[in-house]
């Protein structure tokens, strides 16, 4: 749909060798006024050979109405780039978001890419990222919070075509009322892709009992010398973290509000460019705090 009826987005090539400081940013605000409007941007960064960049790309709202974005954003990134892709998702409260992040990767590359869905009724990023040169990484992160009936849904499939290279997905949720979070992360490992090194983690922190989070965490290998591992866990708040710090004389509130937060910096911490990451402590750090029931258990 997006291929046949995108009218506008986002363009970056960023030439072989150049190093670009100050962070590129795509920011898309929609002003629709009425329900069932829909926004089908398309973007495409190229980094090229040896090159150095971070891109920003943000979906902010107007207006209050069930409108409709859906996205697609293709990554290319040379031999040797190094690449940090931040998308920030915060649209408004009856929106629904569909996005797609496809990204080729070239040999001994560095590429992060990041995902923040905080706002939207319904949304979902699908990943797809190809290692297709070998001794690159790639890190795949991201950080979810819903409130009320939102869901946020984050489907990744990372393909290991090539030898000797490193993948790592880390994606925490903080999930109240109820709300749901899901997460279906895959892990392919083609059989000429040895030396892989694979790391899998979904992390649900659940502040009610009517949240829920369904998580599915997956290994598809068929090379037979590799490191592959991962992991998923769903609950809620740890009593003997809230009682330690309580020990230390932090209030009971107060030491529910550090620990959530604190969930949330593991995220958070791994987004490289300092200014980027500042702003977006900020902005999460802000969204906890405006939502009382974030900072207190059921």
């Amino acid at each position: 749909m997006n291929q046949a009826f995108f009218t506008d987005g986002g363009f970056v090539q960023v030439p072989a060798g150049v190093s670009v400081a100050e962070p590129i940013q795509f920011i898309f605000i929609s002003t629709a006024k009425q329900g069932g409007e829909t926004i089908q941007p398309r973007n495409l960064v190229v980094a090229g050979a040896d090159s150095r960049a971070t891109v920003i790309e943000s979906y902010l709202s107007a207006d209050n109405v069930a409108y409709f974005t859906n996205t697609i954003t293709e990554i290319a990134a040379g031999d040797n780039a190094v690449l940090e892709h931040v998308k920030f998702q915060d649209e408004a409260d009856a929106a629904f978001h569909l996005a797609t992040i496809a990204a080729q990767l070239g040999r001994a590359s560095n590429v992060s890419i990041h995902s923040f869905a905080l706002g939207a009724k319904l949304s979902r990023t699908n990943i797809r990222a190809k290692l297709a040169g070998e001794g690159l990484e790639c890190i795949l992160n991201g950080l979810y919070l819903t409130r009320g009936e939102q869901l946020a849904d984050h489907h990744m499939i990372v393909e290991h075509a090539q030898p000797h290279c490193a993948s790592h997905e880390y994606f925490n949720g903080i999930l109240d009322d109820k709300s749901r979070g899901v997460f279906h992360g895959r892990i392919l490992v083609r059989e000429i892709a040895q030396k892989t090194d694979a790391k899998q983690t979904n992390k649900n922190l659940l502040l009610s009992d009517d949240a829920t989070a369904d998580t599915k965490p997956q290994l598809e290998i068929y090379a037979d010398d590799v490191k592959c591992t991962h992991g998923a866990t769903i609950g809620q708040l740890n009593e003997e973290s809230i009682f330690y710090l309580r020990s230390r004389g932090i209030g009971t509130d107060n030491a529910r509000r550090m620990l959530i937060h604190a969930f949330a910096g593991e995220i958070i911490a791994r987004v490289k460019h300092d200014s980027v990451r500042e702003k977006l402590d900020k902005l999460v750090w802000d969204r906890l705090e405006a939502n009382h029931h974030l900072a207190k258990t059921n």
